[in-house]
Parts: structure tokens; C-alpha cells; sequence
């Protein structure tokens, strides 16, 4: 149980990965993946309807809704639940093929792609 939820967690950590306010069209037609070190990675949706889903690599998913706050994407609603009701993080500008590092909230180091195309 904790294991899932510490997996659940790290999955809405990885929304650094989402393009900024001005490029967030490029996100609905593709897909973020976040890899960890240990060869670990999630996939990440974002939906026009403010829907979001995520897939381990273990295949797991992970659900919610998403919203635009300021500079931050928020996800709420999260499925299974988590620790935390409602997950925020700062939005980063990004293109197809571009990869940049964040950190999980265990404090684990993560590399984001935006990859073309909605990757199953």
C-alpha cells in the first residue's frame, strides 16, 4: 500500500513535464514521458476536457483532472487516491524532443520528454 502510494505520488510529481500556459496545445497531441534512473518511467496525458491519465511501467494508472492556476498545473480529483488531495507544480516550457530534469517528491531525480504523438 505504501509502495502505491509513494508510485501514485511520483507520477503527479512529474507534471513539471507540462508545456506553458502559451504552448499548452502541443501537450494534448503528444505525450510526456518521465524516466527514472532505474529504468522506471511514467506516460503522461493531458486532455483538452481537463481530464489526465498516467501509466507506470509496471502498468499501473493513474487518473484525475487537471486545471491551469497562474504558472502551475493543478490535478485533483486523483485516482486511487493519494496522500494529497490536490497536486500543483510549475509549468515548464517545452517542445517535441525536448527533455529536461525535475525531481520526484521523494526528492529522486527524473528526466522529462515530450514525445510526438499520444504514445500508448
Amino acid at each position: 500500500m505504501q509502495r502505491l502510494l509513494a508510485v501514485a505520488t511520483m507520477a503527479a510529481a512529474c507534471l513539471i513535464a507540462v508545456p506553458a500556459q502559451a504552448d499548452m496545445d502541443s501537450v494534448f497531441s503528444n505525450t510526456v514521458v518521465s524516466r527514472y534512473p532505474d529504468g522506471g518511467w511514467v506516460k503522461h496525458w493531458f486532455n483538452r476536457d481537463g481530464t489526465y491519465a498516467a501509466q507506470f511501467s509496471d502498468g499501473r494508472r493513474l487518473s484525475a483532472r487537471w486545471q491551469v492556476n497562474g504558472e502551475r498545473v493543478c490535478l485533483t480529483h486523483i485516482r486511487p487516491n493519494m496522500l494529497i488531495p490536490r497536486f500543483c507544480t510549475t509549468m515548464v516550457d517545452a517542445d517535441v524532443g525536448e527533455t529536461w530534469q525535475s525531481r520526484d517528491p521523494l526528492g529522486r531525480r527524473v528526466q522529462n520528454v515530450l514525445i510526438a504523438g499520444r504514445e500508448p
